[in-house]
């Protein structure tokens, strides 16, 4: 976790938020992406507002950030990222696309399969028939890949949060 998010997850956590992800990109005008969402997992553009309101006043207040920067707060989504240890477990038999920080033995860096779950510290992932067991540290990026179960989940969960 870097320095950025141990900062911001209390305030997100405070707001009634749990974190997805932080990202400070660069350009001519830096951009701080904040991704989170309800304990429930929703995230509507009302919560998006709330929560920006909340992180700029500590922004302002803490100025972690050196320059000029714009704050962009959003939900994951439903083809959402992969950023911590649970969610592989928690998203176990939808299909996802990993990206390692380095290749393995086999010089592969890309994976796109089924999510098995979690063996340990290392993510289950089946892809062409075979299961591969992936250190979570050497994974860079990963995120669920849309497909019409993922689709029939959220809907679901949609439902079920609605009553």
């Amino acid at each position: 976790m870097s320095q950025l998010e141990q900062l911001i997850e209390p305030v997100v956590e405070a707001a009634g938020f749990r974190l997805v992800r932080v990202r400070l990109m660069g350009g001519k005008t830096k951009t701080l992406q904040i991704m989170a969402e309800r304990p429930d997992g929703s995230m509507n553009v009302d919560d998006c507002a709330e929560l920006s309101h909340a992180l700029s006043e500590f922004l302002d207040a803490e100025d972690p950030i050196e320059g000029e920067y714009n704050l962009e707060v959003s939900s994951p989504g439903i083809d959402r990222p992969l950023t911590r240890i649970t969610d592989y477990a928690r998203w176990a038999g939808h299909e996802a696309k990993l990206e390692l920080h380095a290749p393995d033995a086999n010089g592969r860096k890309r994976f796109k399969g089924t999510l098995l779950g979690l063996d340990g510290n290392s993510v289950v992932l089946e892809t062409n028939g075979e299961r591969l067991a992936i250190p979570f540290g050497a994974i860079a990026d990963a995120k669920l890949i849309l497909t019409d179960k993922l689709i029939q989940e959220d809907l679901k969960a949609r439902e079920q949060r609605a009553h």
